[in-house]
């Protein structure tokens, strides 16, 4: 751990940070299984992966959750996993490529789709109201008014707790005024935002497996 600034704090890898984050999931993974909580946040099957240069996020919050994810093609059979989600109230993300990895039975072929955008660094990704249901994540970060170990109903940073997710009202949360994650590897179950603004977006469909972000 090394001070940047007052009121700044670094870790050299996020990993480390979303430590507590898995102790809450955990928590909520509990609670489901006791039936103490109900899940009723439905996403793909598919998780995806997302890569950036430089992620700066202002009123930043995460914590601990529930997603109910279908198992199956059809739409029939479910599950839940957990997620550590991060939510930011205004984000701005520069060269951001998002890939997903398709199995296509009835072909018997994999496709696979690349979204990229904010290649220029002066027309950036711009998010609002961003939430991340994030399953992996590597980044090297720093934080400006770090709380680590705030209720997860108790928090004033970050917007409000994301619909439909599962959480535990008094498990673990941290939040932070601002933060900066540079080199970005992540693999998230779902995203979405009040408003999401692609500068420059390319997307590309096809099979080869290099296709992928990474």
């Amino acid at each position: 751990m090394e001070s940047q600034v007052r009121g700044g704090t670094r870790w050299k890898r996020f990993a480390v940070v979303m430590v507590p984050s898995v102790v809450a999931t955990a928590a909520v993974g509990i609670g489901l299984a006791q039936g103490a909580l109900a899940a009723s946040f439905s996403v793909s099957g598919q998780q995806f992966k997302v890569t950036a240069d430089h992620l700066h996020g202002e009123g930043f919050a995460q914590y601990g959750g529930i997603d109910t994810v279908y198992t199956s093609t059809d739409g029939k059979n479910k599950t839940q996993v957990p997620v550590a989600i991060s939510s930011f109230d205004d984000a701005t993300i520069t060269k951001m490529c998002q890939s997903v990895k398709t199995e296509i039975p009835l072909i018997g072929k994999t496709v696979y789709l690349r979204l990229e955008a904010g290649n220029d660094k002066k027309n950036p990704v711009v998010a609002k109201n961003l939430y991340i249901d994030v399953a992996q994540l590597d980044a090297d970060a720093e934080f400006k008014n770090i709380d680590i170990g705030v209720a997860i109903k108790d928090k004033t940073r970050g917007p409000a707790n994301k619909d439909g997710a599962t959480t535990l009202p008094g498990g673990f949360a941290q939040q932070a005024e601002s933060a900066d994650l540079y080199g970005v590897k992540q693999t998230a179950w779902a995203t979405t935002a009040g408003t999401f603004k692609l500068s420059g977006l390319k997307m590309r469909l096809g099979g080869d497996p290099k296709m992928e972000c990474y």
